[in-house]
């Protein structure tokens, strides 16, 4: 395990170093948003019976920081590493694809977590109430930050520089984000945008985790869980056989 507890405390290092830019920019934009939508909608919009929707946008900011950051901490560590050519000092040492994938996951969980928290810290006194089902919020954190950390690693090992890395997160983590209901729910959509949301993991995520605070979702926080895990079994699995199978770090 000395390998991997290694690897993984060099990548909390190297996030930590850095918290202004990884930690407290994304809680400061998160905080933003929550100042412009706040004051522009809170008199007319009411997503959930009871819920003001000060509080209603709070979870889906908070995860949506999470995911964004979890992906770029994996994403962004791998990129570096193949570009400044010191991933050859990750591959020799005997470490196990497990080992490896677990260190960036992991580092990646934690920046995800630190963002979360610091984005429910600084929004909390718009009005959001504790949690009323904790345990969901906490497995939501956590799956969420773990499917968008591995979808990091996979962008990371298929990027050759930071262009193509730039146009996986233009093109498809953003739209994935702000697409998925955070901020509105998505009974409100028509027809069409309605049946791609449910295409959209990233809105089963943001709806589980604010059905931890409110009781109340879009849909089943039982189907949201499915289809979460579901996503971070298949990315990891996909990970893993990447790093197996040495695609774009040993060549």
């Amino acid at each position: 395990m000395i390998g991997f507890l290694t690897l993984f405390r060099k990548e909390l290092v190297r996030f930590w170093k850095v918290a202004f830019q990884t930690v407290a920019a994304p809680v400061l934009t998160a905080l933003m948003y929550q100042l412009i939508f706040a004051h522009v909608l809170s008199r007319h919009v009411e997503a959930y019976p009871g819920v003001a929707y000060t509080a209603f946008l709070i979870p889906g900011l908070a995860m949506m920081s999470m995911a964004q950051n979890a992906f770029a901490n994996s994403s962004s560590s791998l990129i570096q590493s193949k570009i400044t050519g010191n991933i050859v000092f990750l591959l020799l040492p005997p470490l196990t694809a497990l080992e490896f994938f677990g260190a960036y996951l992991l580092a990646a969980i934690v920046r995800g977590l630190a963002v979360g928290a610091g984005v429910l810290l600084v929004t909390g006194w718009f009005g959001l109430p504790l949690p009323a089902q904790p345990l969901w919020a906490l497995t939501f954190a956590l799956l969420g930050c773990g499917v968008l950390g591995a979808l990091g690693v996979i962008a990371g090992i298929w990027a050759e520089k930071f262009d193509q890395l730039a146009a996986f997160q233009n093109f498809l983590i953003m739209p994935l984000t702000f697409l998925s209901g955070v901020f509105y729910s998505i009974n409100s959509l028509p027809p069409f945008w309605y049946a791609v949301s449910h295409a959209n993991p990233v809105f089963f995520m943001i709806d589980g985790f604010r059905y931890g605070f409110f009781g109340q979702a879009d849909v089943s926080p039982w189907l949201s869980a499915g289809v979460v895990g579901s996503s971070f079994i298949l990315l990891s699995a996909l990970a893993l056989w990447l790093i197996k199978s040495g695609y774009k770090l040993r060549s």
